[in-house]
C-alpha cells in the first residue's frame, strides 16, 4: 500500500511539474484595455491552471453553454470578427516537414475564423522557412509548436522566439483572432441544431472539437483573443486545454512525421491543396 501511495503521488508530481514547465508560448500579448501590443510571451500553463478553478473564470452572466459571458464584450468580438478571414466549409493544407508530408484537414465548419486565419497565412506563404520552437515529448508527450514568424530569422536563436506575430503588410499591424471554442454537441442526430461558438472566452464544457492526439490547434497568450500565427500540434490526447484552446483541425495523414519533430525543425513549405475556394476574406 505503500509503494502503491507513493506511485501515485510521483506521478501526481510530474503531471504538475509538465503543467507549470510547459507554455503553448506565442504572439505578443494584446493588452485588453488599451489595444497595445506587450511583448509577453505567449503561455498556456496559467490559463490551464486558471482554468480548473470557478474562482477565475470571468465575471458575468452564465450561459446555457455552462460559460460566463459579457454581452457587451460578446458584440464587440463578433462586430471585430467580422473583418478576419473566414473559412466556411473545410479545407486541406499540406506542409513539408523535413522532405516529408504532412496533411491536416481544417473545419471551418466549427472554428470559421480561426481555420480562416490560417488558411489566409498558409496562403501568404508565413510559415514557409518558419520554425517549430518548442517541442515536449519528455517526461510524456505534449505538442510540437511552431509558426512564429520571427523564426524564419536564421540569425534568432530559438530562445528567443516564441513572442512574434503576424504583421499584416498592409496596415502594419499585428493580427490577432479571438478565441473560437463551439460547445459539444451531437451532429449524429437528424436536423441537429448546433450551438453558437462562444467567442472570447474559455468554456466550462465539453467543446465540439477537442484537444485529441494529432489536432492541430492555437497558441495564444493568457489573454484570450491574443492568438496570431503559432500553433501546435497534439503529440498526445490533452483533455485538460479543453475549452481553453482553440482546435480547428487534424492531421489526417503524416501523424509519423510530427512525431518526429525536433526543436529547430523547419516547415519548409505549407500549401492549401482542396478548399480554398471555402475562405472569406
Amino acid at each position: 500500500m505503500k509503494v502503491s501511495s507513493f506511485n501515485k503521488n510521483l506521478n501526481l508530481i510530474v503531471v504538475l511539474c509538465l503543467i507549470t514547465v510547459i507554455g503553448l508560448s506565442g504572439c505578443q500579448q494584446l493588452n485588453a484595455t488599451s489595444g497595445v501590443d506587450n511583448n509577453t510571451q505567449e503561455t498556456a500553463t496559467s490559463a490551464v491552471d486558471n482554468s480548473n478553478s470557478e474562482d477565475n473564470l470571468p465575471s458575468g452572466e452564465t450561459n446555457s453553454n455552462g460559460k460566463e459571458s459579457n454581452n457587451q464584450d460578446n458584440i464587440s468580438l463578433n462586430n471585430n470578427s467580422m473583418n478576419l478571414p473566414r473559412l466556411e466549409g473545410n479545407a486541406t493544407v499540406v506542409m513539408k516537414i523535413n522532405g516529408q508530408s504532412v496533411t491536416i484537414e481544417l473545419d471551418g465548419n466549427n472554428a470559421p475564423i480561426t481555420a480562416g486565419n490560417f488558411v489566409d497565412l498558409v496562403q501568404q506563404g508565413v510559415y514557409n522557412g518558419s520554425m517549430f520552437h518548442r517541442v515536449i515529448k519528455e517526461p510524456q508527450p505534449f505538442v510540437a509548436q511552431g509558426g512564429d514568424p520571427q523564426s524564419k530569422d536564421p540569425s534568432l536563436p530559438v530562445t528567443a522566439l516564441g513572442t512574434g506575430s503576424y504583421v499584416d503588410p498592409t496596415t502594419k499591424t499585428s493580427r490577432y483572432i479571438p478565441l473560437e471554442i463551439r460547445p459539444e454537441y451531437d451532429e449524429t442526430k437528424e436536423g441537429v441544431t448546433p450551438p453558437e461558438i462562444i467567442y472570447g472566452q474559455t468554456i466550462t464544457t465539453a467543446p465540439e472539437l477537442k484537444h485529441d492526439y494529432g489536432v492541430i490547434a492555437m497558441a495564444r497568450s493568457q489573454m484570450p483573443d491574443s492568438a496570431s500565427a503559432q500553433f501546435y500540434f497534439t503529440l498526445a490526447e490533452l483533455p485538460f486545454l479543453d475549452g481553453n484552446y482553440a482546435v480547428f483541425g487534424r492531421v489526417t495523414e503524416g501523424m509519423d512525421v510530427v512525431t518526429n519533430i525536433n526543436q529547430g525543425d523547419r516547415i519548409e513549405s505549407a500549401e492549401v491543396i482542396s478548399g480554398a475556394e471555402n475562405l472569406k476574406k
